[in-house]
């Protein structure tokens, strides 16, 4: 029996910035269709506007909720689930709080179709958190409305790139409040995440490698308070006695080289800017952001809304197809 493509919603994002811009110049691609069914879930007059700025000849066809199941999906045109919250005059490159609560909008109808199983993944155009809490959406990211709007307790954000995975026990707080997050269970939570991931992904016995807080993971008790034998230890040591190939802590500073050289299969990041960093070192257009936790599949480009260029037609969309592409992989297969 032949697989059905998957249904891929793609949430437009915020309509300030490069979404619109990135989301067209994939559906350009007769790839994407090959691979999927693309449904955006936006505004369909901001994507009309946007078609100017990449030169697009795509046919942009808004459809409703009851028209879903009967769409065809060529190429050439580009479906969209027109919300119609937004503007036509909505200035680009600007904080503001109608495109922020048009992009949380966008989401929670995404999280509603995977649900009613209308949808087999989702992936997301970047939003501005800025902007969405304008909107009156008192959320960190994507991240936690998807938690939060799925019931969900246990997840962390994984960042995907070329030869690197690395996976976070926190992510969007400060540093001091991060440190204070940290603790072994919710670290033992996330070596469990990454493990159940990448064996579903089809790595047999997953390689873990897991960072330190301090530098030199503490030396010994060199830097820091003790913060790696409290926090991170013993987390390591309960899912090592569980048959988890995991080790740590170790230093961040070499740990991400080593895992790129080939040495591990993910890095457990403590906080936000640990992982991030290397993985934007790799390419800003390389790296995808996939939420592990969740009944949903949803993946993500990993950068940000881009309002400097926004309008310009000169952002990649390298991310976003590799996104598309993951969400793809990830969806679960219908017969």
């Amino acid at each position: 029996m032949s697989e059905t493509k998957a249904v891929i919603g793609i949430t437009m994002g915020d309509g300030a910035g490069v979404g619109p811009e990135i989301i067209l110049k994939s559906l350009q691609n007769q790839e994407i269709y090959d691979l999927c069914h693309p449904l955006v879930i936006g505004d369909a007059k901001i994507l009309n506007r946007a078609k100017a700025y990449v030169n697009s000849s795509l046919n942009v066809e808004a459809v409703a909720e009851d028209q879903l199941s009967s769409l065809n999906y060529e190429h050439g045109t580009v479906y969209c689930l027109d919300l119609n919250l937004l503007s036509e005059d909505l200035p680009l490159g600007q904080v503001s709080a109608e495109a922020g609560h048009a992009a949380f909008e966008y989401l929670a109808k995404a999280i509603d179709l995977a649900k009613k199983q209308q949808i087999d993944a989702i992936c997301t155009a970047p939003l501005n958190k800025e902007a969405l809490h304008k909107g009156g959406h008192k959320y960190p990211g994507h991240t936690e409305i998807l938690a939060d709007l799925t019931g969900t307790n246990e997840f962390s954000m994984m960042l995907s790139a070329p030869n690197l995975k690395v996976i976070h026990v926190t992510t969007h707080v400060g540093l001091i409040d991060a440190v204070k997050m940290i603790n072994p269970e919710r670290v033992y939570r996330v070596i469990q995440l990454a493990h159940e991931t990448l064996t579903k992904s089809g790595i047999a016995q997953p390689r873990i490698a897991v960072c330190g807080i301090n530098p030199h993971a503490g030396e010994n008790g060199l830097f820091g308070y003790g913060e790696e034998e409290e926090k991170v230890v013993p987390a390591v040591q309960r899912a090592q006695d569980e048959g988890i190939n995991v080790v740590g802590p170790l230093p961040a500073d070499t740990l991400f080289f080593r895992t790129v050289r080939g040495d591990f299969d993910i890095v457990v990041a403590m906080y936000h800017d640990q992982g991030h960093g290397p993985v934007k070192v790799l390419g800003l257009d390389a790296g995808v952001n996939i939420t592990v936790g969740l009944p949903i599949i949803r993946t993500s480009v990993d950068h940000g809304t881009a309002f400097d260029i926004a309008g310009k037609g000169i952002v990649e969309e390298k991310s976003m197809m590799e996104a598309i592409r993951q969400a793809v992989e990830l969806a679960p297969k219908k017969q």
